[in-house]
This record gives structure tokens, sequence and C-alpha cells, in this order.
């Protein structure tokens, strides 16, 4: 596994800066390299790489969650604190509802299945969204309007209230007892524990810090290890029913150290992007591995024209949060592009309904149909997607002079 590890680091590496010399994001030659070497590619990638490849891409998640939220500043989510509300819920409903309106005539699902399939299109993806925010706020991009905070804030929220939905829907479909009322009161119970547990960690972190002392660098350590262990207790909660958005939880940490002393948080986060160097690699190639190109191909025309359908009535959603906003017309345009990318959890939870039908004695077709258009939406959208994000950034942003 160690020589796999190393060939993944050597080759990543030279796409990136092959990808970056003709000005396309680095990111997307990392994601195929995943592929290329995952199972759908050349297959050469180690079990054991890809046994650990989930826990791999959370940690990697984490590392740039964290460095999200050594960024988020309060006058930042104050400024955008409704448009951030509404992004979290409309585009993903505008994206679903349509996914699930034209999935029995297009793909021959019933209404449910439909309904499934849109919760699982209808999340945006936090690998592919939160660094390019993260950039965007270190080289001063929108900035002056909060547009990376809104838009890093309403894609954490979103996953919340898609993967709930999803849950929601599974349970009722598969038989299973489902309490609809606790489902939705969950919804906003996960954001409100998460937030305030990844504050009171963050507290006690910035309160242990500032009595001991420790470097930086072990500060970073200190961080990143809290946090993995609020995501398997994220995990943990889940399996009892119990509401908690571990990623949020991983935000706020970073958000109360950077309220309490700005200093620290920013040490705490040019360190985190030296580990993000390594962490990026990760996250990109074990999401490229994941991707099955023949599942793919099975989702056919109609499966990409039924993506591009969900697309374009998520980008009305997602215009209609910025009406009535400080915006101009060329940076909705930017948050219209930014929402649209998905990878993070297409590949997570798109081969979920198949092994629930198949557990259940189900006929499996509906869920072979589902896993095949979720990972078209990710080999879609996730490379072209980060690319028009990079593009629209550059000339869609009006970057802050730095001071």
């Amino acid at each position: 596994m160690a020589i796999n590890l190393a060939e993944i680091i050597i080759l990543c590496l030279v796409v990136d800066w092959v990808f970056r010399r003709f000005r396309i994001p680095g990111l997307i030659g990392m994601l195929g390299i995943g592929i290329l070497l995952g199972p759908s590619g050349l297959g050469v990638m180690h079990a054991d790489m890809l046994q650990v490849g989930s826990d791999l891409r959370m940690i990697a998640l984490i590392v740039i969650l964290l460095r999200a939220g050594f960024e988020l500043s309060r006058e930042s989510l104050n400024k955008v604190g409704k448009q951030a509300l509404m992004l979290a819920f409309l585009p993903a409903t505008f994206e679903a509802l349509a996914i699930t309106v034209f999935g029995p005539v297009m793909l021959g699902l019933s209404t449910m299945e439909s309904a499934i399939l849109g919760c699982i299109l209808g999340a945006v993806s936090p690998a592919v969204v939160v660094p390019m925010m993260v950039r965007f706020m270190h080289e001063k991009r929108g900035t002056d309007k909060g547009i990376p905070t809104l838009i890093l804030a309403a894609a954490s929220i979103d996953d919340v209230v898609v993967i709930v939905a999803y849950s929601m829907l599974i349970g009722i479909y598969s038989g299973a007892s489902v309490h609809l009322g606790w489902k939705l009161a969950s919804i906003p119970l996960a954001i409100a524990t998460g937030i305030v547990v990844g504050l009171a960690a963050g507290l006690l972190l910035y309160r242990i810090f500032d009595k001991f002392n420790p470097r930086a660098t072990k500060r970073a350590m200190a961080v990143i290890g809290v946090a993995i262990v609020l995501v398997h207790l994220g995990d943990f909660l889940e399996t009892k029913e119990i509401p908690f958005a571990a990623l949020l939880a991983v935000m706020a940490i970073g958000f109360i150290i950077l309220e309490k002393r700005e200093r620290m948080a920013h040490e705490l986060s040019v360190k985190l992007g030296k580990i993000w160097v390594f962490a990026e690699i990760i996250l990109f190639a074990m999401v490229g591995a994941q991707v099955n190109v023949r599942a793919a191909a099975e989702a056919g025309f109609l499966g990409a024209v039924l993506i591009l359908i969900g697309l374009v009535f998520r980008s009305m959603g997602t215009v209609l949060c910025t009406l009535g906003s400080p915006f101009s017309w060329r940076e909705r345009l930017f948050i219209v592009i930014s929402y649209l990318p998905k990878a993070t959890v297409q590949a997570a939870i798109g081969s979920a309904p198949l092994a629930v039908m198949i557990s259940r004695g189900m006929p499996p077709a509906p869920g072979e149909t589902i896993l095949a258009v979720a990972v078209m939406s990710i080999i879609l959208t996730a490379p072209s997607g980060a690319w028009a994000i990079e593009w629209a950034g550059k000339r869609l942003l009006t970057q802050k002079p730095a001071s």
C-alpha cells in the first residue's frame, strides 16, 4: 500500500503542475488519476488503499473544512445570513423536485425512486466547492460582500438537509418505520447541535492553547484530532438516530478560535494550508477511485439529460435566493456556478439504494439506475464545475486590494 500511495502522490503532483500550466484546476487532474488507477480504470490501486479510502477522504475533507472555519468571521456571516439559509434549502429542493417529476418519464423509475435519486443528486459537493472558496478568501475575491463565506455556509447545511431527506425517503420506500415529524425536526436540530458542540470544542481547545502555548504545529494536530473525533461521534449518533451535523461542528471549531484570537487562527490556517497540499491529493484521488465509469455509461443519454434538467432547476432556485440581495448579476452568476458540482455525497450514498433493495429482496434494477445516474453526475459536474468556478472566480468576482 505504501508504494501505491507514493505512486498516487507523484502522479497527482505531476498532473497538478501540468494542468495549472494550462490554467486548469489541478483537482481535475487528481480526479482523473483516481479514476485511472481505480477499479474502473487500470485497477492497480491496492485493495487496502480502497478499503481505507473513505476514512482518508474524510480526514482530507476535515482539513479543508477546518481551514474554512478559520476564515469564517462573524462580520462575513452577518452579511450573508439570510441568503445562506435560503441557499441551504431552495436549490436542492428545486433540483430534487425536478428529478422527481421527470425521472418516471425519462428513466422509468417510480415517483418515490425518482425522489430518492433527486435527494442524492441534490447535494452540492464540499470536496470541490470548499477548497476553491477558501482560496478565493485568501485571494480576497468577493470577500467585500462575503460571497465565499455565503457559499461555504450554505453548502454545509445543504448536505445536512439532503441527507436527512434521503434517509426519510429510503426508509419509507424500504418499508422501515419512519417518524416523519422527527425526521423533519432533525434538520434544525442537527444544525444546532453541530454548531453548539463545535463551538464548545473550539472554545476548550482555545483555552488549552492559551494556557499551555504549544507550538502551532501541535495546535494544528490537536485541532485535526478533535475534528476527527467529532465526525466519528456524528457517525455513532447517526446509528442512534440522534441529529448531529458533524461537518458544521468541524467548521465551528475554527470560527470560535478566530473570534477569540485572530492571530492564533491565522497561524493554524497556515499550518493546515501546508497539510492540505497532501490532503488535497488524497481527497480527490480517492473520490476519483470511487467513480464507476461503467455504471455511469449505463445511465445513457437520458440519464445525462435528466441531470442537466435538474441543474437548470437548481440554478433557478439559486437565482431566486439572490433576489433582493446586494449582489450584482456577475456575482449572482458566480453563486449559480459554484452551486453546481457533485461528488462527495453522490460517491458516498449513490450505491446505498441498490444495497437496500438487494437486502430487502426487492428488484435491483431501480437501484442500478440510481447508482448509474449518481456516478454520471460526478463525471459530468465535478471536473467541469471545478473549471467553471475557477474561471468565474477570476472574471466575475471583484478582488479586494491588498492592504
